[in-house]
């Protein structure tokens, strides 16, 4: 009968690895917070030793008040000749603050002996001694068979005495890695059935996808018993990636009966995935199973004339079920029952059928083409729907601004900007200085505004990204800027979309300026300075 299964994603650490991936403590921070509200289990967070960057932000991010998942420290056992309790590395893991341990050791005695340079045995001690060193701190011990299948096919005594001295160690969980993603599906199941009836510990998997198997071969060991599963969220990783988590998760639970996440949560995946997607600052994948916009896409002619008259007959599974929607390229009708509880949040009596449902869904389809993206910028969505349905109320108006840079960069801050801004039947002009063209921008629309509006100063970004949408436009291409702003209590994102970088950081630093003093004002927070109060 299919149970509860133990998820573990490792984006933050094996994703970090993937070619093109670089995270801030931001980003990790972000990213952990929309894992946990998905409902995964557990969060690996790296290695604290990487580097004195990791070490500091692995401090502040175990330190997350996560709702559901726990965090995991990841690290290798112990050098060889050299006791458990005076190994630095391993001590620092063990205080790291996370309350379980990634622990790798190898099983294929080619690394043994080419890459950690020592014996078979010397490998043993050293995978069970840094296991029991870990549990007597009363930390839960994951241990990662590095190799595990490479190895077996060489020496399954071996990897079976690795496993053996991991269990003796005491470990909790018993992971076999598919390292090289070499393995085919009947293998890892035949091997993975064969380590759950011979250890008590939980056995759990770690595939790669360097033969686009990663999935399937995580699915065939769950059938053979593994009841712990890793993958990164959105699949990137070392060289081709690792099991893809938002394909392996609703595959398992909605399809086999497992239960990876809490049911409420399996609606989330879709905006999940865009979300990690836009932090990590990748363009999610189109035809990913379930999450991507073309999963359930149907072009004109039969597919879409039977889709609509069942859904069943092109559709294995609900969209609303991963929180993603039917798209029908001919329809006008694609996509009003996704966004439709979005839209009830500001007007409840809104329905799909409703004009202001109809004009917000074609506003969103035309920016859509030009290149916005709402998933990760849920702020600049509300200001939209605001502004269709006759919610929102503009608390100043851009009349003018001007910023450009210097070259050779001489001074510290070789930017400078003017701006021109109007507040009811009062204008005002204010420059700013800035190291760049966006950032002078910034400092003299905030100062602008903060003759106003006071409270802007509690605002500043926590994040600013910027995507080329169209490369082979080179130099004329559209970007897309997504920012993320702060006021120390709440955060919120927003987008812009232009042929001009400028012009695109002045739309999205201008709605996260207009939703910072919107949520003053729901908070019943005065906004306006004692000054324009009386003017006005």
């Amino acid at each position: 009968m299919p149970g509860k299964l133990d998820i573990l994603d490792t984006t933050l650490r094996d994703g970090a690895q993937g070619r093109g991936i670089s995270f801030s403590i931001e980003d990790k921070r972000n990213i952990a917070y929309a894992l946990d509200s998905l409902g995964i289990g557990l969060i690996e967070l790296g290695n604290p030793i990487a580097s004195p960057r990791e070490a500091d932000g692995f401090s502040q991010l175990c330190k997350l008040p996560l709702t559901q998942a726990k965090l995991c420290a990841f690290g290798s056992t112990r050098r060889h000749n050299l006791r458990a309790e005076e190994d630095p590395a391993l001590q620092q893991l063990i205080h790291s603050g996370a309350s379980h341990v990634v622990l790798f050791g190898k099983a294929w005695l080619l690394h043994v002996r080419e890459v950690l340079g020592t014996t078979a045995d010397e490998n043993l001690r050293m995978i069970a001694d840094s296991i029991e060193c870990c549990k007597k701190h009363g930390l839960h011990v994951i241990f990662d068979a590095e190799h595990y299948f490479d190895g077996a096919h060489e020496d399954a005594g071996y990897v079976r005495a690795v496993l053996e001295a991991a269990q003796s160690g005491g470990a909790d969980c018993l992971t076999l890695c598919d390292t090289n993603g070499a393995a085919s599906p009947d293998v890892i199941y035949s091997l993975t059935e064969d380590a759950v009836g011979a250890f008590r510990a939980q056995i759990g998997i770690h595939c790669h996808d360097d033969c686009g198997l990663a999935v399937a071969s995580s699915m065939m060991a769950v059938r053979a018993g593994a009841t712990h599963i890793q993958g990164t969220l959105l699949g990137f990783g070392e060289r081709c990636g690792n099991a893809n988590l938002s394909t392996l998760i609703p595959n398992l639970q909605l399809k086999f009966g497992y239960r990876c996440i809490p049911d409420d949560c399996m609606a989330k995946l879709t905006y999940t995935a865009a979300r990690v997607a836009e932090i990590s600052n990748i363009t999610l994948n189109k035809n990913l199973p379930y999450v991507g916009s073309n999963a359930f896409a149907h072009k004109a002619g039969m597919h879409a004339d039977g889709v609509l008259k069942n859904q069943r007959s092109f559709e294995h599974v609900d969209p609303a079920l991963v929180g993603n929607y039917r798209r029908v390229v001919t329809s006008e009708m694609a996509g009003r029952s996704a966004i439709l509880p979005k839209l009830q949040q500001l007007r409840p009596g809104l329905t799909k059928d409703s004009p202001e449902t109809a004009v917000i869904l074609e506003q969103m389809k035309a920016r859509e083409q030009y290149g916005y993206t709402y998933e990760g910028a849920e702020a600049s969505f509300e200001l939209l729907v605001r502004r269709t349905i006759g919610l929102f109320r503009p608390h100043f108006k851009l009349l003018f601004y001007r910023s450009q840079g210097e070259y050779p960069r001489h001074e510290l801050n070789p930017a400078t900007a003017v701006v021109k801004i109007r507040v009811g039947d009062k204008e005002t002009l204010e420059a700013g200085e800035g190291n760049g063209p966006v950032n002078a921008l910034d400092v003299a629309l905030r100062r602008a505004l903060a003759t106003f509006y006071p409270n802007i100063r509690e605002a500043f970004l926590r994040d600013f990204k910027v995507r080329v949408l169209d490369p082979e436009a080179a130099t004329a291409a559209n970007v897309r800027v997504l920012m993320t702003t702060t006021d120390g209590k709440r955060s919120w994102s927003t987008i812009g979309v232009a042929s001009d970088v400028l012009e695109a950081s002045c739309i999205a630093l201008t709605d996260s300026i207009e939703y910072k003093l919107m949520l003053d004002e729901q908070d019943g927070i005065a906004i306006l300075s004692n000054e324009s109060e009386k003017e006005r």
